[in-house]
């Protein structure tokens, strides 16, 4: 006979229309409920996943717990996905998303003995292709998703998804919906009778979802009167089941059509709704999981104690933090509120660690030279990292006479290329210094820098000057032209070569928006409404707070490592200040963004105008992958970097990428790359059929009204070079070297490179201890698509030892430093 798999199951969201405190207090209600009806109902099983909420009923209410205990061991509740929660699922990165699996798996495994082998993400918006070989490798054979509700791509709602490299695992689209009205459980399985009555087999969740409540006495009533009545059942055998029982059953049933891609675009406003929220997750992501680097590093190589338990409580602030409602800020203002406390509160604690790790590392430095300052620098990945470092420091006594005291960077007694920028501080005092230097930093260890002091009458002035209307600079590898009428980008050549931009890049245009935060009536937003213009002078000025009257576009640093330019503009009740730093070594150069937003119901976007038109290729940064994007103005959504790809007029082929440090939509079309940087709804701000969107008799609060701040680099070269090097250099810009000034005891034992990767573009994306404490975990990912290999070299332990990745392939292995023995582990570090 036909089967009808009915998955009882409670959508509960921690946070929403709700805080958490409210979401605990219905987990433990609805929880309780199943309980009394798992207890009540022969046959019956309760499905629920999200290792938070139990975490919260065994907190709050440890006799529920130990009823939900038992019944899990009866089999009468189904621990089902096994995850810390249902997390957006295109925007963590890789690594965070093994750690959203990792911490589920080892509460379950922990408190119930389970290991659940099918993933749920019910109300996820969208899905990237990464979460494929990841789930893959942690042990799950398949996967139930409902969002994009519409996909015309998928070939069937059951399906075979295929992962970048290849990896493959049963899917199901869930129709209509994953819960169920109250009391109308029955008419949702009639209806799908209706429309599928000649299947082999069928999934149908239900339950009361969205605040919880899950299964209710007159739904189980009925189902069970009906599964009593054959000529109900519509020719199917109706069983109470579990995601587990469905796809043990379904390959048998029917064949599994393919599909490979990712599972967008749904709700395209979530890419960049309450970028607050998204900015400090990306940072928290970056310093947590630097910090763990230079954690390792600390114990390996210094004897600090390893923090788990710390590490641990931050990393549960950032799996929280990436909700599926919280990330893609559709929640209310409280709960942003909330969400920035608990990201701010994880920061707090990686920035406590890695301090702690760098003092640990900077044992063994020699002490300074009378009138040194030394600056320490850690690079926390596995290979050299070339680029322009900053840091501050104090002069031992302030200089009230004239003349400015100008740091000079040495490296080993040689001098760097290096020049003094405007401080943070604004005491009118030649006292404070910020140092920028460019160098090359050693893989995995501790780079020492020392400062002399040579005094100038002055600070070195700028050189650059504006000529016919223009801003030019220029350096062996690079050309920069800088329109001082307008303040934006005309041409970006690199090594003598043709410009790759059109005139007028880097414009930042207000389009169309409306007020929700979803966004779920469009995939695009193209209605370019106004656009952000330089400021005449006087008006730049007065906004700058400059009682004398400057240009809009100036010089305001200018030496041996590089030139910034500055430019100042409005749009409507909104300002920006735009900086350009154009390196004299390189072919990168940042923007950086200043926003002062106050407008509603509009959208932000960089425009980057490329020379590849219509032709250009798209692509961005996925978790563990590269995706192809919309070509089409689509809005899409990508994590660290984002590229086109093309030929120039001339016929060259070359590769444009940008970095960034905390946006994720983006659109491209007709050689135009847009990158999302604000928008401004109302907060969970839900349409609903023709009514109005936000209350009209009163005030409504705008998500991310205020001051922003973004920053971009903007780099493009021979196609294979740029694709090789843009994963390692994201990495570099988003989990920045630790640079501080510090005067060392000379006291311990100096220690070298704990890692080297032998390769240019394998990535690590994790280095922690154990979750067991037994040993240290190595993550590796190959970032290309192309399958190479890589040495790893660990020289303490005296571990050398080549190893191979295909296309995409992760790697992960466990170190066992007393042994010095280096061996391959399950994504989920074996510890079943």
């Amino acid at each position: 006979m036909k089967k009808l798999h009915l998955l009882s199951n409670a959508h509960l969201d921690p946070v929403w229309q709700w805080e958490w405190e409210e979401g605990a207090a219905a987990a433990i209600s609805t929880f309780r409920a199943a309980a009394d009806f798992c207890e009540a109902y022969e046959g019956y099983i309760f499905n629920h996943n999200e290792a938070i909420l139990y975490q919260w009923v065994e907190e709050y209410e440890p006799s529920l717990f130990t009823r939900i205990q038992t019944l899990v061991r009866e089999g009468k509740w189904h621990i089902m996905g096994g995850w810390y929660l249902q997390p957006d699922c295109n925007m963590p990165s890789g690594e965070s998303f093994v750690r959203q699996i990792l911490l589920g798996r080892e509460y379950f495994r922990e408190k119930f003995g389970v290991q659940p082998t099918t993933a749920i993400n019910f109300d996820s918006f969208g899905h990237t292709r990464g979460l494929v070989q990841m789930m893959q490798q942690a042990g799950y054979d398949s996967y139930i998703f409902m969002r994009p509700d519409e996909f015309p791509a998928l070939p069937a709602r059951d399906f075979i998804w295929e992962g970048y490299n290849g990896s493959q695992l049963m899917a199901h689209k869930i129709e209509g919906s994953y819960n169920s009205a109250l009391g109308k459980a029955h008419e949702k399985i009639g209806e799908w009778l209706g429309n599928h009555g000649d299947e082999p087999i069928g999934l149908i969740p239900w339950g009361v979802g969205n605040h919880g409540g899950g299964p209710s006495r007159f739904d189980l009533d009925r189902i069970g009167e009906m599964m009593q009545q054959p000529e109900s059942c519509g020719g199917f055998e109706w069983v109470h089941s579990t995601p587990e029982a469905y796809f043990r059953e379904l390959p048998e049933a029917k064949a599994l059509p393919s599909y490979a891609g990712d599972l967008n675009p749904r709700f395209v406003g979530c890419y960049t709704s309450m970028i607050r929220v998204k900015q400090r997750h990306r940072k928290l992501e970056n310093e947590l999981y630097l910090t763990e680097k230079m954690l390792s590093a600390a114990a390996l190589q210094h004897g600090l104690p390893y923090p788990a338990e710390e590490l641990r409580a931050a990393l549960q602030d950032l799996m929280m933090a990436q909700f599926h409602d919280i990330l893609p800020g559709t929640s209310i203002q409280p709960a942003e509120e909330s969400a920035l406390h608990l990201l701010s509160h994880g920061l707090e604690t990686a920035s406590r660690l890695k301090t702690r790790a760098f003092f640990a590392l900077a044992a063994g430095q020699p002490k300074a030279q009378p009138q040194e300052y030394p600056v320490l620098v850690y690079n926390p990945h596995p290979f050299p990292v070339r680029g322009i470092f900053e840091c501050e420091f104090m002069l031992e006594d302030p200089n009230w006479g004239e003349g400015f005291s100008n740091p000079v960077v040495y490296r080993d007694g040689v001098p760097v290329p290096c020049q003094a920028e405007k401080e943070e501080s604004n005491l009118p005092l030649d006292w404070r210094k910020r140092v920028v230097f460019a160098a090359e930093l050693a893989p995995l260890s501790m780079n020492r820098f020392d400062c002399r002091i040579e005094m100038r009458d002055h600070k070195p002035l700028p050189t650059l000057r504006e000529e016919n209307g223009s801003y030019r600079f220029r350096s062996e590898d690079l050309e920069v032209t800088i329109n001082a009428r307008t303040g934006l980008i005309d041409e970006y050549r690199i090594r003598g070569g043709e410009s790759l931009l059109q005139p007028g890049a880097f414009a930042v245009l207000a389009l169309q928006d409306n007020e929700d935060p979803w966004r779920m009536d469009t995939h695009a937003f193209r209605d370019v409404v106004g656009r952000f213009e330089l400021m005449d002078p006087a008006e730049g000025s007065a906004f700058s707070g400059i009682r004398a009257t400057l240009p809009s576009v100036r010089v305001i640093e200018d030496g041996l490592v590089r030139t910034v330019i500055e430019a100042v503009f409005r749009y409507r009740d909104s300002f920006l200040v735009q900086t350009y730093k154009l390196p004299k070594q390189g072919t990168e150069i940042e923007i950086g963004l200043r926003v002062y937003w106050n407008e509603k119901d509009t959208m932000l976007k960089l425009a980057v105008p490329t020379v590849f038109g219509g032709n250009g290729q798209f692509r961005g940064q996925m978790a563990f992958g590269i995706s192809e994007l919309p070509e089409d103005g689509t809005e899409a959504v990508a994590q660290r970097w984002v590229s086109v790809l093309g030929r120039t007029p001339g016929g060259l082929q070359r590769m444009l990428t940008c970095v960034n440090d905390g946006i994720y939509g983006c659109d491209y079309l007709d050689g135009e790359l847009r990158l999302s940087l604000l928008r401004s709804p109302g907060y969970c701000a839900h349409p609903i059929g023709d009514r109005p969107i936000l209350a009209q008799d009163r005030f409504s609060p705008r998500i991310d009204q205020g001051e922003h701040r973004f920053t971009f680099w903007l780099c493009a070269g021979e196609l294979a070079e740029r694709a090789a090097r843009i994963d390692r250099e994201a990495t570099a810009h988003n989990e920045r070297p630790y640079a501080l000034s510090f005067f060392p005891s000379g006291e311990g034992e100096l220690s070298k490179s704990l890692l080297e990767l032998g390769d240019e573009v394998i990535q690590l994306s994790a280095f922690k201890q154990a979750e067991d404490r037994k040993g240290y975990i190595m993550r590796l990912f190959e970032p290309t698509g192309q399958a190479r290999k890589t040495t790893i070299a660990i020289p303490s332990m005296g571990i050398r030892e080549e190893v191979h990745l295909g296309g995409f392939e992760i790697a992960t292995y466990r170190i066992d430093p007393e042994a010095g023995t280096i061996q391959t582990t399950g994504l989920c570090e074996n510890l079943v």
